[in-house]
């Protein structure tokens, strides 16, 4: 702590110095009366580490290049969601964030920041950073309203858009979709299901997801078979093979498509847009789906649906039976070392409600 205390004492004394003025802003939760010059502008948003939070703010980011449409925007973000941001309108660079010992990662963000007069910095991290650089206006990441209000809301109150957040989006460009026709090319629907997440808690096991896919997908079992003989497209992170190899030896070779850390984000985000309904466990990949605009079925267990379940009137989270307090407050717990937390989900409870939703879906299209 002390260590850190005389590295942003110096950053303060070094900015200061170097600009030669003190710095200026008031601490605001909402936009600041402060004006700004629109020909020049600048701004820097510092943004999530994880993939998930990357995604769910991302709509303050197209909101900030919709509003100012001339401005130069620089986004300082984890580096595992830094590729997410690499199609933003308006982008002057991005600037990946690789965590380091006594949050000396911080600093070396400030030097790649300090030296521009920034007309607005948004810091969604709660950091020094707006503070030791020369700003016009800043906007800090509040507290929730509530313990049951969605992310989204919580991020867009930064803006002072809590009353209409921007919806979550996600960037891709002609490369991107290229890239994802050869992976996906037409010749029906194609069913994408995400296997994995970031911590075995939250994985749905995979026995579940393998009776799931033939439940949906087999033409001789009736109304359950919503995509009869589609195409299955199976997603998931870097490293994550192993935990996915059931499923995928489940699949028929010529109606397997193998998504599993192959691609880069913007990639696919592109082949998710070509998708026709996803279903897969809390994640970051479960966000970009919804972001997509494709039906999209989150599986909760011993996460906050209230919270983190999918955005959008396309979008439905289904829980296990159990409730998150049961699961995460029973005897014994540790999150190092759990194994799965999702078995009071029955394949019965999903397959209901991926039914109901693609049914509400083919309503809302008919309209």
């Amino acid at each position: 702590m002390g260590k850190l205390h005389l590295r942003l004492k110096w950053m303060r004394l070094t900015i200061k110095q170097a600009s030669g003025a003190a710095f200026v802003g008031t601490w605001w939760h909402g936009w600041s009366r402060t004006r700004i010059s629109i020909s020049a502008m600048k701004i820097l948003f510092i943004g999530p580490t994880r993939i998930g939070d990357a995604v769910l703010s991302s709509g303050l980011v197209q909101h900030l290049a919709e509003t100012y449409p001339q401005a130069r925007i620089t986004v300082a973000c984890g580096a595992a969601a830094a590729p997410l941001y690499f199609g933003v309108p308006n982008l002057d660079r991005v600037i990946p964030i690789e965590k380091k010992p006594a949050s000396g990662h911080w600093l070396t963000v400030w030097r790649e920041v300090v030296g521009n007069r920034w007309s607005l910095v948004v810091d969604l991290r709660r950091s020094a950073i707006p503070w030791t650089v020369w700003a016009k206006r800043r906007l800090i990441l509040g507290p929730s309203a509530d313990a049951s209000e969605h992310r989204v809301v919580s991020l867009a109150r930064t803006i002072g858009r809590a009353d209409d957040p921007p919806a979550p989006c996600l960037w891709t460009l002609d490369p991107h979709h290229k890239r994802a026709e050869r992976l996906i090319p037409g010749g029906g629907p194609v069913l994408a299901i995400a296997p994995t997440a970031n911590w075995r808690g939250k994985t749905w096991r995979d026995v579940r997801f393998v009776e799931l896919i033939e439940r949906l997908t087999d033409g001789d079992t009736g109304t359950e078979a919503i995509l009869p003989n589609a195409r299955i497209a199976i997603f998931g992170g870097p490293g994550e093979t192993p935990a996915a190899l059931a499923v995928l030896e489940s699949i028929p070779a010529d109606l397997c498509i193998n998504l599993v850390g192959t691609e880069d984000l913007p990639t696919v985000a592109a082949c998710l847009k070509r998708c026709a309904l996803f279903v897969g466990n809390d994640s970051g990949l479960m966000h970009m789906a919804a972001a997509a605009k494709i039906p999209t079925v989150g599986l909760f267990g011993p996460s906050r649906a209230e919270n983190y379940r999918p955005w959008g009137d396309l979008a439905v989270a289904v829980r296990t039976e159990k409730a998150y307090d049961d699961l995460v407050g029973g005897p014994g717990y540790d999150h190092r070392n759990t194994d799965t937390m999702m078995d009071s989900l029955s394949v019965d409870s999903v397959v209901a409600a991926t039914v109901a939703l693609w049914r509400q879906c083919e309503q809302m299209a008919a309209q």
